[in-house]
């Protein structure tokens, strides 16, 4: 193992777009662990949209990153060296170790991968992003047979989870996504009803309404703005709005605009709420062995935009908000 290691820290809080001044590359001694610490090795790093909002400096459900420090970013890697009998060399691990190659944390904050679990699954479908999509739809949602799911950043990791998953629940899913391409994948290969090109339609709200002739019952929510407001126009009585995440407003200068179609919701007895998968970690044993079981009976399937090089993940963030990442976006910092 080097003596030195390199590290991504957050050099300025980005106004708008995060951009070359935004982080700075610097080399460091590799730590050694405390009294019950692990040193991991860092193999595959996580992209997500969140992570511009922890770039700000404004309350949100977890503090922001602090200028000077190593970006935060939920990783894979593997256990170099343990202080903590719970873990044992070798032994790949799940945590927040942030962009570096290798981070000492306490043994509390991380999750043993099983063995036979490929690691971009354990970022994907079984990590974090499945988590969303499984308690945000399942759990806020609460689709039932034969309603209309509408999801927006359909092509995303979550996105096409969720679609997914209302699919095993028998029911007509719509996605709308940003590119032809995307949408045939959604449809051809993921088993979505319909999609719809947000970029290339005239007139969205008519081509969704197309889409879901029934109405919407659940829409969930990944990029806010326009969308939303729109969304909110085709909603059946009762309908269920889970907000996951407003990805067009998080490089917004200014604060946008709210939704002027709210009153749907009070006229349809609607419901809007957001969640925070946090909120439900004490059950992510359960989500993981339900989606287990779907990928092994071929009901899920999970795509990956793994990028090479730590130095790359800077620039690779930039593909989450120009949509030019085909699914699950990574980086992988360092081969097993």
């Amino acid at each position: 193992m080097a003596d030195t290691q390199t590290r991504i820290l957050l050099a300025e809080r980005p106004q708008g777009l995060p951009g070359e001044d935004t982080f700075s590359v610097v080399s460091g001694p590799i730590p050694l662990p405390g009294p019950g610490e692990v040193l991991a090795r860092t193999l595959l790093l996580s992209l997500d949209p969140a992570m511009r909002g922890w770039m700000d400096d404004r309350p949100s459900y977890v503090p922001p990153v602090e200028l000077g420090a190593v970006m935060r970013s939920l990783a894979v890697g593997e256990v170099v060296r343990s202080e903590n009998p719970a873990f044992a060399p070798g032994q790949r691990v799940a945590g927040l170790l942030g962009w570096q190659e290798y981070a000492a944390l306490p043994a509390e904050e991380l999750t043993p991968i099983p063995d036979g679990v490929d690691l971009p699954l354990a970022l994907g479908p079984l990590g974090m992003t499945g988590m969303t999509a499984y308690f945000g739809l399942l759990e806020v949602g609460r689709p039932r047979t034969g309603e209309t799911v509408l999801v927006s950043g359909a092509a995303g990791a979550v996105g096409s989870l969720v679609g997914q998953l209302a699919k095993i629940r028998d029911c007509r899913v719509v996605g709308i996504a940003g590119s032809d391409e995307k949408g045939r994948w959604l449809i051809d290969e993921l088993g979505f009803d319909a999609a719809v090109n947000y970029k290339t339609t005239e007139n969205l709200h008519a081509a969704l309404r197309a889409a879901c002739p029934d109405g919407v019952d659940v829409y969930f929510d990944n990029v806010g703005g326009e969308t939303l407001d729109i969304a909110l126009r085709l909603l059946n009585r009762g309908a269920r709005v889970p907000i996951c995440g407003a990805i067009s407003g998080y490089n917004a200068t200014e604060p946008p605009p709210g939704p002027a179609s709210y009153l749907s919701l009070l006229v349809n007895r609607a419901r809007m709420e957001g969640f925070i998968v946090l909120d439900y970690a004490d059950r992510y044993g359960e989500a993981v062995e339900a989606i287990s079981r779907w990928i092994a009976e071929g009901k899920i399937q999970a795509r990956f935009d793994i990028v090479q090089g730590l130095e790359n993940a800077p620039a690779a963030l930039l593909k989450l908000f120009d949509g030019s990442n085909r699914g699950k976006l990574m980086v992988r910092v360092t081969e097993r």
